[in-house]
């Protein structure tokens, strides 16, 4: 049933028991069949390589100490089906690939950690407990209970799982015993072979692999949110098992002060700060009845402001320095300044600091600081658009006015010098928030309006309808920002700020007609042409046209009444204004003065 290759005779005894063994296991596949949904043969195919049965489920290992092949510690190919820490308690194990499900603690547990401002507890948000360690990187140490699998192959047959018994040592074929504890997973393959050598020739190949770490249950004490024993393996890190138990309590527990003792003896006490800001952990592995204590929490700063982490932070000692928190806090390139509040006393104390003075400020528990840009203005840009020569982008010392910069642009016979426009930012941002305020102010009204009959409702709803379309094509229009700059020493003295546009119109000869006309059209500048002329160039009035509301935008950025000033000069826009035709006097005049509004901000005649 069995199919040894080795050197040696098995004697009577072991093959009858491996036949006992068979039969039992057997047995086992029924059960095993159940709880994981999968034939017994699919379990047990054997090797194409060494003929030796595969083990399943959680049967012990098959021990052999008569022949060559055996040992106290060779388990001959019988192996867990997965390879999961409660195997050893009779537990069904998972498959690699299962997601462990999180109870309703668990998510709230790690939900608050996200949301904790405390520094480090974002690190427990499941991450490091969800799943299982498959996979061993070269510098885990050999620890006792370890599983390494051994093969032999040429002039000597050999394939088993080898054991790493209480003595830290693996027993090796002809070699005898060979401690493995404290042994990184890189160097195993190079001391097993060391070993062997001194036995076998070169014409046997050895091959070595970590397949398990020792399963283990490792206590969690102190100021975590759930103290308690929790399994994992050798391999896993004291992340793995503080995430288990729910993380560090923000509020009680310390960061910088997580212990791992092994009886009354403290192996390490590790700073997970280290591991945040340089990736540094270096906690030894854990064994079988290790405690991981997190001690009480120390004295804490709160950063608010320019910063890219603005939590709260740990310190240890009485005091530390700005300098320290802020390496850990990495204020923005525009912090200049910290405020600190200083908490500690009956009264509450205001500081101000610069931030390159962080060496030698002192922070103490409590503390709150507010990393701030306190700059002054250097230089500001502006840029010149339309009819010159020269560059359009200009440098100037804060505090520059008008004329200083017209003195530098070179102007052409086609620039309209007189009419220079001026766009600022600041006045575009106040022209749209004015905007948006009395469009929201038409809005309540037209929501809010009574009706006193049913016919009088169905009216107004009808009315509120198309008010509130109106409303929503009105919050798209984007103000020009243009500044009435006036003329001469007025314009000159006018101070710049950083953005600002200025604008040098082309003396084109033409006027623009638009609004409500049937032809929106570019018409030549005629001396002789009033308004009512140049808007019977443009068609006439539309039927949407109120043609006692027609106004003159001019390129200074003034605006006359078509009315009152029929005056009309090359550059002029005309805007035909449409008529408001609501029955609701308010909504009348509401969306008539909005309208006006939108005509003088964006120079756009928006109808109904």
């Amino acid at each position: 049933m069995f199919r040894v290759i080795a050197v040696g005779v098995l004697s009577s005894v072991a093959v009858s028991a491996f036949a006992a063994r068979s039969d039992s296991l057997a047995g086992t596949n029924v059960a095993l069949q159940s709880v994981y949904g999968q034939s017994a043969s699919a379990a047990t195919a054997s090797s194409p390589a060494d003929g030796f049965s595969r083990g399943i489920g959680n049967a012990a290992p098959n021990t052999m100490t008569d022949g060559p092949i055996g040992g106290p510690n060779a388990a001959m190919n019988v192996r867990p089906l997965f390879d999961d820490p409660r195997a050893t308690s009779g537990d069904p194990a998972l498959p690699d690939n299962a997601t462990p499900v999180l109870t309703l603690t668990q998510r709230q547990d790690y939900a608050a950690n996200a949301a904790s401002d405390v520094f480090g507890a974002q690190l427990f948000t499941g991450a490091f407990s969800r799943g299982k360690s498959v996979t061993f990187n070269g510098d885990y140490a050999i620890s006792v209970g370890d599983r390494i699998r051994l093969r032999m192959w040429g002039g000597y047959d050999f394939d088993a799982v080898l054991t790493v018994d209480s003595q830290g040592s693996i027993f090796l074929p002809h070699a005898g015993p060979l401690r493995v504890v404290g042994v990184s997973n890189r160097d195993l393959q190079a001391a097993v072979t060391s070993a062997l050598r001194r036995v076998f020739s070169s014409r046997v190949s050895i091959y070595v692999d970590l397949q398990a770490a020792q399963p283990v249950r490792v206590y969690v004490a102190g100021f975590v949110r759930h103290p308690g024993m929790y399994d994992g393996t050798s391999s896993d890190t004291l992340l793995r098992y503080l995430d288990q138990a729910g993380g560090i309590d923000p509020d009680r527990g310390s960061f910088l002060d997580v212990q791992v003792k092994r009886g009354s003896l403290v192996r390490g006490t590790f700073n997970l700060y280290d591991f945040l800001l340089r990736g540094d952990l270096g906690a030894p592995p854990l064994a079988d009845g290790d405690v991981i204590f997190v001690g009480p929490r120390h004295s804490t700063v709160s950063v608010t402001g320019l910063a890219s982490s603005a939590r709260r932070f740990e310190f240890a000692g009485v005091s530390t320095t700005l300098a320290q928190i802020a390496s850990a806090a990495k204020p923005d390139a525009a912090a200049t300044h910290v405020r600190v509040t200083r908490n500690a006393g009956t009264m509450v104390n205001v500081d101000y600091f610069p931030l390159a003075d962080g060496a030698s400020v002192s922070l103490h528990n409590g503390d709150q600081i507010e990393f701030t840009a306190d700059k002054q203005p250097g230089t500001i840009t502006v840029r010149v658009e339309g009819e010159h020569r020269g560059q359009q982008e200009y440098v100037l010392p804060y505090g520059t006015r008008l004329g200083a910069l017209l003195s530098q642009v070179q102007m052409t016979e086609r620039s309209a010098s007189d009419d220079v426009q001026l766009f600022r930012m600041s006045v575009k941002q106040r022209q749209k928030q004015l905007l948006d305020s009395e469009l929201q102010h038409l809005e309540a009204a037209v929501l809010t309006a009574r009706s006193g009959t049913e016919e009088e409702a169905r009216l107004r709803k009808d009315e509120a309808a198309l008010a509130l379309q109106w409303v929503d094509r009105a919050r798209t229009i984007q103000p020009t920002g243009q500044t009435v700059i006036g003329k001469g020493d007025v314009r000159d003295a006018l101070l710049l700020e950083n953005g600002d546009v200025l604008r040098v119109p082309a003396k084109d000869g033409l006027v623009l007609v638009g609004g409500e006309v049937l032809f929106p059209n570019t018409i030549a500048a005629n001396d002789r042409y009033s308004v009512d002329d140049y808007i019977a160039q443009a068609g006439g009035f539309s039927q949407d046209a109120d043609g006692s509301r027609v106004i003159v935008a001019h390129l200074d950025g003034t605006f006359t009444d078509a009315r009152r000033d029929k005056t009309i000069k090359p550059g002029d826009q005309i805007m035909v204004l449409p008529k408001v035709d609501f029955k609701t006097r308010q909504f009348v005049k509401d969306i008539a003065q909005i309208v006006y509004q939108i005509a003088i901000s964006a120079k756009v005649a928006l109808g109904l």
